[in-house]
C-alpha cells in the first residue's frame, strides 16, 4: 500500500451536512426512528403561498406540454421544469420541510421553475432558435432532471458547467460526484444546492455529475441506476469523452464511488473513493457497534455490495482512495488495500494527516495531481489484458469481456483474459465458475487479423472464432456445456442471464409495475397481509427511493405492460386475476390448503410465498409475489444495511407480523439454480 500523509489545516466538506450513525441507538430493531426524520409544522401562511405558486407551475406545466406537443425538442427540456414541481409538490404534501429556511428555498425554486416554463413558451421564440434551454448554455451549477424509465417519476441532478464549453466537436472530461449520506436532503435542499454549489471538485475544463441517486441509499439499487440514467441525459445534451470519465465520491459518497468503480471498471478512467464503507459486516461491527447475526442467504447476499469481494476488477480501474488519518471510516479503504495486496496490487491511500471525516487542502492537491495526470492518459478502451471477478450476472463485464453464465450464483466467477495471449493467435482466457463468455471489441478497435479466424482459448481448450469484420469490430460467443467449452448457440432453454437472474431486489432496478389485486382471496389472513405490505411497499418505494410506484388493478393489465414492466403480483391465484394466468408456470403450487414450493409444504392459511421468476409470459421481464424492496426500516439507519434481505424466494409465516427487520417470519428460503429450480444443495430453512 502506498501511503502519503498530507499535513495541512482541515476544510469541511460543503456538500451537504453529513448525518452519521447514532451508534448503539440505531441498533435497536423496536425504536427505529423514522428516515426521513418528521418535518417542521407550516404556518399556513406559508403552506397556502406555497400551494398556490405550486399550482402556478403545474399549470405553466400543463401549457408548455399543449403548445409545443409537436415539438419534441422543447418537450425534452420539460423534466428541467418539472424537478422543482416535483420537489415542492413532494415536501408540501409529505412534510418534508426540516427547517424554517426550507420554504425561502422552496418559493426559490418555485421561481427558477416559472422562468423555465415562460422560456419554453413559443412566445418566447425559443422553439427556433440553435440553444433551447438557455439554462444549459453557461457555466457553472445547474439543476437539470430527466424520466427515469423504473417508475416514470422525473429525477433531478446537479451539473457544473465548465467555462470551457462550448456546443462545438470537443468532448470533455466528466467527473461523478456522489454525495454523503444526508437524512434531511430532499429534493428541495438538494435542488438548492445543486443551483447554487458547484461542489468538491471542479477540475478545469471538466463537467461534474452529481447525481441524487434516489436521496440516501449509498446509490444502491435505483440509486445506482439513477446515476447511469442522469449520465445519458448528459450525453444527450453535452459532448462528453467517454475516454475521461472520473468517479468521484466522499462518506456514503465514498462506498457509492467504491462500488461503482468494482462494479463497473471498464466505464471509468479513474475512481477516487473518500471514507465511505466498502462493505458489510466489517464495518457495521467497527463503525456500528453491531452485533451482527445473518441468515445463511444473507451471508450470500452480502456479495452483492461488499467491494472487497471484486477488488480485483481495479486491476484495469485506476484508483486513488483518501481517508482522513482520525476517521473511523478510513476502516474501509484499509480493508480494500488488504483485499488488492490480495490481488498483488498496491493500493495509493492519501491520508489527510490529523484529519477526522473530511478532506485537508493538500491531500486534494495531491488527489487530484494524480487524478489529473491518469485521465490525461485517457482510459484504454480495449486493454490487452482483463481481470474480471463477480459472483452475479447483475455486474458481468468489463471491457472486452462480459460473463453471460455462471456455474452458481454468489460464489466467486473469476475470469483473466489476454487479447493476444493464445501466441498471438487470438486470446487465450482462464476461468472459474463461469459457463458462458462473450468476448466484444467496437469499431475500429480489434487488433486481431480481420483475414484469419482468431484461435480463441479457453481453459486450456482451443475453439476457433468468427473473424474481425472489415469495420475493426470483432464478436465471438462461447459456452461451456458438460465441462467442455464451444461456440454458444441459444437453445431457448430458460435460464439466469444478466438482469434476469435475481433476487427479489433486482426487479426494482428497472421498469415496473405493481398489480393490485381485485378478486376475493384463497384465505383472508393472507389477503390482509398482502393488501398491507403493498401498501407498506408503496409508500416506503416513496421514502426511500423518492418516486411514485406505478400501480393498477391485476383487470387492467395490458400487453403492453407485460412487455415494458417487471410485474410486482399482489395476492394469491385467486384473488389477483394475472397471477391466475401464470399460477401453473410458476415453481410454487398454491391452494387454499398448501403451500408447496421445493420439497417443503406449508399451511396456507398463515404462509404466503415471496419470489422472484421470470415471468411465464414474457420471459424477458420478471413477475415478483408480494414483496418490494426487501431492506425495511431497520436498515434505513446504516447505508451499509441497505443490502437485499431475502433471496430468490421465501415462505412467510404470517402469524408472526411484520416488522423493521421483516414481512413475518421466515419459514423457507433460498435461491434458484441457473436454469431457475429450486436449488437442492443447500439448507433452505432460515433458523432465526
Amino acid at each position: 500500500m502506498t501511503s502519503l500523509r498530507l499535513i495541512s489545516p482541515m476544510i469541511l466538506l460543503a456538500v451537504v451536512s453529513l448525518v452519521r450513525a447514532d451508534g448503539v441507538a440505531d441498533n435497536a430493531a423496536d425504536k427505529v426512528r423514522p428516515i426521513p426524520p418528521k418535518g417542521i409544522a407550516l404556518a399556513d401562511a406559508d403552506r397556502n403561498a406555497l400551494q398556490a405558486e405550486l399550482d402556478k407551475l403545474g399549470h405553466a406545466i400543463d401549457e408548455v406540454r399543449s403548445a409545443q406537443k409537436n415539438e419534441p425538442r422543447i418537450l425534452a427540456l420539460l423534466p428541467d421544469v418539472q424537478i422543482f414541481h416535483s420537489a415542492v409538490a413532494s415536501a408540501l404534501a409529505h412534510g418534508e420541510f426540516f427547517d424554517a429556511k426550507d420554504v425561502a428555498k422552496a418559493k426559490a425554486l418555485l421561481k427558477r421553475g416559472m422562468d423555465r416554463a415562460d422560456a419554453l413558451l413559443p412566445s418566447q421564440g425559443l422553439h427556433t432558435g440553435p440553444t433551447p434551454g438557455m439554462w444549459q448554455a453557461g457555466h457553472g451549477p445547474v439543476a437539470l432532471g430527466y424520466i427515469s424509465k423504473i417508475d416514470g417519476s422525473v429525477q433531478p441532478y446537479g451539473l457544473v458547467i465548465p467555462w470551457s464549453h462550448s456546443s462545438g466537436a470537443n468532448r470533455h472530461r466528466l467527473d461523478v460526484w456522489c454525495h454523503g449520506r444526508g437524512e434531511t436532503l430532499s429534493e428541495v435542499n438538494f435542488l438548492m444546492d445543486r443551483e447554487t454549489a458547484p461542489g468538491e471538485f471542479t477540475p478545469d475544463g471538466a463537467f461534474v455529475l452529481h447525481p441524487y441517486g434516489r436521496y440516501c441509499n449509498a446509490n444502491k439499487f435505483a440509486g445506482e441506476i439513477d446515476l447511469f440514467e442522469a449520465l445519458d441525459d448528459v450525453r444527450k445534451r453535452f459532448s462528453i469523452d467517454e475516454n475521461r470519465l472520473v468517479m468521484r465520491g466522499f462518506s456514503m459518497g465514498g462506498a457509492a464511488c467504491w462500488q461503482f468503480a468494482v462494479h463497473y471498471p471498464s466505464v471509468w478512467a479513474a475512481a477516487a473513493p473518500g471514507a465511505g464503507f466498502s462493505e458489510t459486516p466489517d464495518f457495521l461491527k467497527v463503525f456500528q457497534n453491531e452485533t451482527l447475526q445473518p441468515s445463511w442467504y444473507e451471508k450470500s447476499l452480502w456479495r452483492m455490495y461488499d467491494c472487497t469481494g471484486y477488488a480485483a476488477n481495479l486491476f484495469n480501474c485506476p484508483t486513488v482512495a483518501y481517508s482522513g488519518e482520525k476517521d473511523s471510516q478510513k476502516q474501509a479503504a484499509d480493508l480494500m488495500a488488504k483485499a488488492l495486496a490480495d490481488e498483488g496490487i498496491d493500493m495509493v491511500h492519501v491520508i489527510g494527516a490529523g484529519a477526522g471525516h473530511h478532506y485537508t487542502r493538500d491531500a486534494k492537491i495531491e488527489i487530484n495531481r494524480r487524478i489529473d495526470s491518469i485521465v490525461d492518459a485517457g482510459r484504454d478502451p480495449v486493454p490487452a489484458r482483463v481481470v474480471f471477478t463477480t459472483f452475479t450476472l447483475r455486474y458481468n463485464r468489463s471491457f472486452w469481456v462480459q460473463v453471460d453464465g455462471l456455474a452458481k450464483h454468489w460464489e466467486r466467477a473469476r475470469v483473466e483474459a489476454d487479447l493476444l495471449g493464445n501466441q498471438g493467435a487470438g486470446p487465450k482466457i482462464e476461468t472459474s465458475n463461469v459457463t458462458g463468455l462473450t468476448l466484444e471489441i467496437p469499431a475500429g478497435l480489434c487488433p486481431l487479423d480481420v483475414r484469419k479466424h482468431p484461435k480463441v482459448e479457453i481453459d486450456g481448450q482451443q475453439i476457433e472464432a468468427p473473424r474481425p469484420l472489415s469495420d475493426r469490430s470483432w464478436t465471438a460467443r462461447f459456452q461451456k456445456v458438460d465441462g467442455t467449452w464451444r461456440a454458444a448457440a441459444d437453445d431457448g432453454r430458460l435460464v439466469k442471464r444478466h438482469g434476469l437472474q435475481g433476487p427479489i431486489d433486482d426487479a426494482f432496478m428497472d421498469s415496473f409495475l405493481m398489480v393490485r389485486p381485485t378478486g376475493p382471496a384463497l384465505n383472508a389472513k393472507i389477503g390482509d397481509w398482502a393488501a398491507t405490505e403493498m401498501g407498506h411497499a408503496v409508500d416506503h418505494w416513496r421514502r426511500q427511493f423518492r418516486g411514485d410506484a406505478r400501480v393498477k388493478d391485476d383487470k387492467d393489465v395490458t400487453d403492453a405492460d407485460v412487455a415494458d414492466h417487471n410485474l410486482i403480483l399482489w395476492g394469491d391465484p385467486s384473488s389477483n386475476a394475472y397471477l391466475a394466468k401464470i399460477a401453473d408456470k410458476l415453481p410454487v403450487q398454491w391452494t387454499k390448503d398448501g403451500v408447496k414450493l421445493g420439497a417443503e409444504t406449508h399451511d396456507a392459511g398463515r404462509h404466503v410465498p415471496v419470489l422472484i421468476y421470470p415471468n411465464p409470459l414474457n420471459p424477458k421481464r420478471y413477475v415478483v409475489l408480494n414483496s418490494g424492496f426487501t431492506f425495511r426500516e431497520y436498515d434505513y439507519l446504516n447505508n451499509a444495511r441497505q443490502v437485499p434481505k431475502l433471496p430468490d424466494f421465501a415462505i412467510v409465516d404470517v402469524d408472526s407480523p411484520p416488522t423493521s427487520r421483516a414481512p413475518g417470519r421466515i419459514v423457507q428460503a433460498g435461491f434458484f439454480d441457473e436454469e431457475w429450480k429450486p436449488r437442492t444443495d443447500e439448507s433452505h430453512v432460515d433458523a432465526r
